[in-house]
């Protein structure tokens, strides 16, 4: 179990919830609705991979790695999203941010947020699906191969 990353998940949901109340606030009102299930969502997976972080068959540095690009992408997600809610920023999220726009400085750092989330996020994947991988274990020192213990056909 990893503590730090149960304890990061929770705090994202706080922020998600507190993010909800804000909702009449922002200049883009469904940019602030994703944000606050992005947040709510991301804080739910931080706290699931550090409730399995023992299942990982990972070594030290890949599993903090595994770690910390889960914990910025969860962050980057919900914070870039609140950015678009609060500027209008919605060049990379035409949807959810239909009919706004942004200057070009929120437009830059919410398109910064969300592609290297994006990276994070793959990298994140790769590693716990490595993780997850079977491992053949080594027979036990008294087991007798399958060929000898097998009665003759």
């Amino acid at each position: 179990m990893n503590r730090l990353q149960i304890q990061l998940g929770f705090v994202l949901i706080l922020l998600a919830l507190v993010t909800g109340l804000g909702m009449p606030l922002y200049t883009s009102p469904r940019l602030g609705l994703a944000a606050h299930v992005v947040g709510i969502t991301g804080g739910l997976v931080l706290i699931a991979l550090g409730a399995l972080a023992r299942a990982f068959v990972l070594g030290r540095r890949a599993s903090a790695v595994m770690m910390w690009c889960w914990v910025y992408a969860a962050y980057a997600n919900w914070a870039g999203s609140l950015l678009g809610a609060l500027t209008g920023a919605s060049r990379l999220t035409p949807i959810a941010g239909a009919g706004t726009t942004g200057d070009a400085l929120s437009e830059t750092v919410v398109a910064f947020l969300l592609q290297s989330l994006a990276l994070a996020a793959l990298v994140g994947t790769v590693l716990a699906v490595w993780g997850f991988r079977k491992l053949r274990t080594a027979p036990a020192p008294n087991a007798v191969p399958a060929a000898i213990a097998a009665p003759p056909a």
